[in-house]
């Protein structure tokens, strides 16, 4: 195993966690491999033949030689050998200290390295992490091991879950030693180590003397701490988990699969010519690679030593352990199990086995043994050691391991039976668990495992745990049901469309507006089932949806915590709404961060429900804002922070309420971190919101001249409502937006159809006063002769113009956002709408007042907060609704910076020193 041999778990630093390896590797030319106490590296001399930096201390390597890690190309100046610490990626598995397996999605623009080869990523076979910075080859993927962020408590399990989670390189060149204060970043190499909860930064060989403990940095009030977070997370992946779309994660489904062949030899990555003196051989490393024709390919000189193949195999395969305990057999089809080795590593007089004839395709074998020595973790983690050595042989059961283990610890009074030995395969995109029977032989596991695959061998744990009756408790929302049922009426559909149990399925809540219950699951196949067929099934019409939802401990939030609940609509702002997912993922937990495509505002709602004092940010347009509201006021009354305060990153084309409330006229890559801590600087104001009632009360001609009568309806008013020409404009824009969504992904080409649809309506002439007839507060109103009538709640109409105007009225008072009543404004046609966005011109000022009452004598287009549709000749009556809202806006002083490199960048600043977090 490549757990290493390391005494204290997480503490990289120290000698080579193989003392008894060569420390020398004799090869053709007389190349001498240093391993000078770092750990796992390989070192070789090597001639540079191109610029080259130091990964240790980031500088450039002066003359032509260097020193490179045969395993993960690893760069060191000679005076740096002796302090190197970064650990080599073959020794991944022996950091990890509670196994996390990884989201993977598609990599973002900005360059990076791999941080399993060091290379730097290039292509579209780049992944990345949803949720920390690790970046990866596709190829290299399969080699890294689940060493992602701990965000929740896994069922009943209590981890230590406030340290440091360091993760090395991909970050600014600019980020600065939390220890020495020099530069620790680099934009040539994969160097520098960072936090990813605080984000404090240090050189590779400082972080180690860094306190283990994490406080979160300068985000810690708003961040939502793991140790409050628990999920039962058996049969569901993280992507479940973090509600992460599935869509863009359908063609990374089989990274875990080594199709892609690589050449290891790190002079020349180039197809060896057949006077190169090379040669290049297929290696499977296991049955399991054999059936899936998956290999690594292995440039070896032509005449070799047989332990020099075998140790560079090992290395194609990032394992690190002593090659005389492998051998490669010649592959075939027809015998792939057979004794038919060809290279031992004890041949006589140490010939070459390997020359011109040699066959081109090996398996990579574990020669058997007698005993070993098996590492068993200590399940509940609060022991002074990482793990405990167990020497097992052929006779060696699991209840005997148990024993064993107990009477080493000073725990042979507890009883064997209390207690369980679970093997746990640590891949990258998933953990796998499972628990050993009493009687099953260790040794024959070992070798079964081994015979399988090597890799799944290096990548496997043995974890001693107590038994526990733990109580199963999946929670799963439910959406897209009907609306307005009962709960025993919701049962009785679950019952009929999902077969749901009733002995195990309990509906905990109920949102009825929403169309969606939550349901608690004591079982987690049934759990499963449930999640996977709610996803193919339709009720009424629609298809429903399913998530996993978290569990909030109230009891362990931290005092003066005010986690931050985001909403994230991925379809606003182009490209940049998924990019801000991505950040705010990395810079908070990711179960605070929602994207609205999966069932909307009611999920997060209802995940921070228990919540006492909590804030939102929403990323999207008006649109989305007054989506979020409207869920909002539905959902308060089972909220405990009922009125939490709501903030803006503005995704959208006009923006008007961002703003009004400082956010800016849209997001153009700013820095998430800045917005972040804008965020939690931000102040609290109140808003008005309006409700606005339809109601048709003439039949209008449907287009077979039957007459209909449209019901009344109530819709939600937060910035503005307009009839005329302004909705009119909206209208067309909508239409155009249906025809052809995919065009509609930039803010310029959105305001540029604006521009053209309000070209076609110049030379039309409407008259809408002739159709209006308006009251405010219950007195009648004369309209001068306009085309369109706006009613304006916020100071900002149609991308950022002051419709109103600044101009002193002694007949009006002067317009607030929280005063109660509404500016009526008149705008003549489509060049004064354009005279008022170039700032030349105001609108009409008609009144003020808290109640609108406005009938329609025709069919007339309507649009509230962009909105659009023709409204039928009836009434139109606008008054307050409810409770005014509380807004964030932006400090005048708050400034964010350009994003310019990786998340969490500005992070790397100097903090002040009352700020800092160790």
């Amino acid at each position: 195993m490549a757990d290493g041999a390391r005494g204290k778990q997480g503490s990289p630093g120290g000698s080579s966690p193989l003392p008894s390896r060569r420390r020398a590797l004799q090869s053709p030319g007389s190349r001498t491999t240093h391993r000078p106490g770092t750990p796992g590296h390989s070192f070789r001399r090597t001639t540079l033949t191109k610029p080259t930096f130091c990964h240790h201390c980031g500088d450039f390597v002066w003359g032509l030689v260097g020193f490179l890690c045969e395993v993960c190309n690893f760069m060191s100046h000679e005076k740096c050998l002796k302090h190197v610490k970064s650990v080599c990626s073959c020794m991944g598995p022996s950091l990890v200290r509670v196994p996390v397996a990884h989201c993977f999605g598609p990599a973002g623009p900005k360059r990076r390295f791999c941080c399993v080869c060091r290379k730097s990523l290039e292509g579209g076979s780049a992944l990345r992490c949803e949720v920390c910075e690790l970046h990866v080859h596709a190829s290299c993927a399969p080699f890294s091991c689940s060493d992602c962020r701990l965000c929740h408590q896994d069922g009943s399990q209590d981890y230590e879950m406030h340290q440091h989670h360091w993760r090395e390189g991909n970050m600014s060149s600019g980020a600065r030693c939390e220890v020495c204060r020099r530069t620790c970043g680099s934009s040539e190499v994969l160097a520098g180590m960072r936090c990813e909860w605080c984000g404090i930064t240090a050189h590779a060989s400082c972080y180690v003397i860094l306190p283990s403990d994490c406080g979160f940095g300068r985000l810690r009030n708003m961040i939502l701490p793991p140790s409050c977070v628990r999920i039962c997370s058996r049969n569901f992946s993280k992507m479940h988990l973090f509600r992460i779309s599935e869509n863009s994660q359908s063609d990374l489904d089989c990274t875990d699969d080594v199709d892609t062949p690589v050449i290891t030899n790190k002079e020349n990555q180039s197809s060896p010519s057949a006077d190169s003196g090379k040669q290049t051989l297929r290696v499977f490393d296991g049955d399991d690679a054999v059936k899936r024709n998956q290999f690594r390919l292995v440039s070896i000189p032509r005449i070799t030593k047989n332990e020099e193949v075998v140790e560079a195999a090992l290395r194609a395969f990032y394992i690190p352990d002593e090659p005389q305990d492998y051998e490669l057999q010649v592959y075939s089809q027809q015998s792939l199990l057979s004794d038919d080795i060809i290279n031992r590593n004890g041949a006589p007089d140490n010939k070459a086995a390997f020359k011109d004839c040699a066959p081109e395709a090996w398996v990579l074998r574990a020669r058997p043994r007698e005993a070993e020595v098996l590492k068993i973790y200590a399940g509940w983690l609060k022991l002074g050691v990482a793990y405990i050595s167990i020497s097992i042989s052929k006779g060696s059961t699991v209840d005997a391991v148990i024993k064993e283990i107990l009477t080493q610890l000073g725990k042979q009074d507890e009883s064997p039976a209390d207690f369980n030995l679970i093997e746990v395969f640590m891949s990258s995109k998933q953990v796998q668990r499972q628990i050993l029977t009493g009687q099953e032989l260790l040794l024959e596991k070992l070798q079964e495992i081994k015979k399988v695959s090597l890799r799944q061998m290096n990548q496997t744990r043995f974890y001693i745990v107590e038994r526990k009756n733990s109580v199963v408790q999946v929670h799963l929302l439910l959406g897209a049901l009907p609306a307005q049922l009962s709960q025993e009426e919701y049962a009785d559909l679950l019952q009929e469309h999902l077969a749901a149990k009733s002995h195990l399925v309990t509906i905990t809540h109920v949102y009825a507006e929403q169309g969606a219950v939550v349901v608690q699951i004591s079982c987690f196949s049934e759990a499963e089932r449930i999640y996977m067929l709610a996803k193919d099934t339709t009720v009424g019409g629609k298809q429903l949806y399913s998530l996993v939802i978290p569990e909030i401990m109230r009891k362990n939030l931290p005092q003066g915590c005010c986690p931050l609940l985001v909403f994230v609509n991925p379809k606003s702002g182009g490209l940049k709404g998924r990019e801000i997912l991505y950040s705010f993922r990395k810079l908070l937990n990711p179960h605070q961060v929602f994207e609205l495509s999966s069932g909307g505002p009611l999920p997060g709602l209802h995940t921070f429900r228990d919540i006492p004092y909590f804030r939102i940010l929403v990323c999207g347009g008006d649109g989305t804002m007054g989506w979020v509201l409207g869920v909002l006021e539905e959902v308060r009354h089972k909220l405990a922070c009922s009125e939490p305060a709501i903030g803006i990153v503005p995704l959208g084309t006009g923006n008007d309420l961002a703003r009004v409330l400082r956010w800016g006229a849209g997001y153009s890559g700013e820095d998430p971190y800045g917005i972040l801590v804008a965020v939690d600087e931000a102040e609290e104001v109140e808003m008005d919101r309006w409700t606005i009632l339809l109601d048709a009360q003439e039949a209008v001609e449907d287009d077979k001249g039957n007459g209909v009568l449209e019901p009344p309806k109530i819709v939600q008013m937060n910035n503005y409502c307009g009839l005329g020409i302004d909705a009119e404009l909206s209208l067309d824009f909508h239409h155009a937006r249906e025809e052809e969504p995919g065009k509609f992904n930039s803010r310029f080409h959105n305001k540029g159809v604006y521009v053209k649809v309000g070209l076609q309506k110049l030379s039309h002439t409407r008259n809408l006063y002739k159709d209006v007839k308006l009251q405010v507060d219950k007195q009648e109103v004369e309209l001068p002769s306009i085309d369109g009538l706006i009613f304006l709640n916020i100071p900002s109409w149609g991308s950022g113009a002051d419709l109103w105007g600044s101009d002193s009225d002694s007949r009006f008072e002067k317009p607030r956002i929280d005063d109660g009543m509404l500016e009526v404004v008149g705008v003549t046609g489509v060049v004064h709408m354009g005279q008022v966005q170039s700032g030349l011109r105001s609108g009409i000022r008609i009144a003020q007042g808290s109640y609108i009452r406005i009938t329609l004598t025709k069919s007339i287009p309507v649009q509230v907060d962009g909105e659009p549709w023709i409204q039928a000749p009836g009434h139109i009556i606008i008054s307050a609704a409810g409770p005014k809202v509380r807004l964030l806006r932006k400090t005048k002083q708050s400034k964010q910076k350009k994003q310019s490199g990786s998340l969490k960048e500005s992070r790397t600043e100097s903090p002040a020193p009352s700020e800092r977090e160790h």
